[in-house]
């Protein structure tokens, strides 16, 4: 039975993943548990050095020197030890990748259409990273100076599980657990791998079967099936929608935390599935947990958070919606989502809120 076509996301990774991207997955891990085993100490350059050699194959000389180029400016604008100044760059990095002068530059490097996105894609992906590395060195103190040199930035952007697509690891995070030396059991990693791989491996073909089965984009993509359907099966296909996206993320952050899992670091937590969340805040902090930790630490309480006035929570709110709504593409329909976003995790905070005056309390 032919598959659904219309989801860009799941046909062009798994269609990478069985070309390229899974195999140099397992080169990593190969790479990683033989350093734990003979030179833990080099570990992480080992990680960097296969990192940037898998970078180097998939996206050529060109790809490999604009994401070095990316993290070099990053790293000479953060040595200003200027929040607001790193910020300006992270935003202006992100901007390039909209020029339209430059996309055409970029597709001339690559043969197909395919190859170019996936440097648009991972060029995304690491400019969070940069920001996180860069922010960290603003912060850091006198002690902490060897962990936020420019070789420790290397090592946090080309580490390879997370380069293409996540999920994100904040750079305090990686880098305190990349230092920690701790005892390696081939035999525990190893059930660690077995039970890793069938649980991916479960919810691939569950992926499968939906998108063989189900045809739910290609509903979407046409209007004369939805505007005879009945509100209850529009109501059914919004919820399928959801845990196709819920599952297809299953799959795309289970293989790379399973490998942050195999190089003795801690993933952040797999989507929680959506059928269970009944807010909108819950969806944002336990859906992509690494985005959301990115979010609070570097933007939210920055900018006050729920620590500041009504107006400063409202605020700090909406800049971290837009920023997320850019970062994802800055197209009018992302606005509009990340609008009404911010307003449902509003009007949740409000009416939590009034729900928690005593006088509101005492009559409930």
């Amino acid at each position: 039975m032919p598959q659904d076509p219309m989801d860009f996301e799941w046909s062009y990774w798994i269609e990478w993943g069985r070309e390229h991207i899974l195999w140099l997955l397992v080169g990593h891990l190969l790479v990683s548990q033989v350093s734990r085993l003979l030179v833990e100490k080099y570990k992480p350059w080992c990680l960097m050095v296969y990192g940037m050699a898998a970078c180097w194959l998939l996206l050529g000389i060109k790809g490999f020197a604009v994401i070095l180029l990316h993290a070099a400016v990053s790293f000479a604008v953060a040595q200003f030890q200027l929040s607001l100044l790193t910020w300006l760059c992270s935003l202006i990095l992100l901007s390039t990748l909209r020029i339209p002068a430059v996309e055409e530059t970029k597709r001339k490097w690559y043969d197909t259409e395919n190859e170019y996105y996936l440097l648009l894609f991972t060029v995304s992906v690491r400019c969070l990273f940069c920001t996180s590395f860069s922010l960290e060195y603003c912060w850091h103190r006198p002690t902490q100076k060897s962990s936020h040199s420019f070789p420790w930035m290397l090592a946090y952007v080309f580490y390879y599980p997370t380069f293409h697509n996540g999920p994100l690891l904040n750079f305090d995070e990686f880098s305190k657990q990349m230092r920690r030396q701790e005892a390696f059991s081939v035999k525990s990693n190893l059930s660690i791998l077995i039970v890793g791989v069938i649980r991916i491996f479960f919810w691939w073909c569950l992926a499968e079967l939906m998108i063989h089965l189900m045809y739910i984009h290609a509903l979407y993509s046409s209007a004369l099936p939805l505007e005879s359907a009945s509100y209850w099966a529009l109501g059914g296909l919004a919820l399928a929608q959801v845990l196709f996206f819920y599952v297809k993320y299953l799959v795309l952050y289970g293989v790379p935390a399973l490998l942050l899992q195999m190089d003795g670091l801690k993933p952040p937590a797999l989507p929680c599935c959506v059928s269970l969340m009944h807010s909108f805040t819950k969806m944002w902090r336990s859906f992509d947990v690494g985005l959301h930790r990115f979010l609070v630490r570097y933007i939210y309480v920055p900018m006050g958070g729920s620590q500041s006035s009504l107006l400063g929570m409202l605020f700090s709110t909406a800049l971290t919606f837009a920023f997320v709504s850019y970062w994802h593409g800055g197209q009018s329909y992302l606005w509009y989502w990340g609008a009404l976003n911010w307003l449902g995790v509003i009007v949740e905070n409000g009416i939590k809120r009034i729900l928690s005056i005593s006088l509101i309390q005492d009559l409930i």
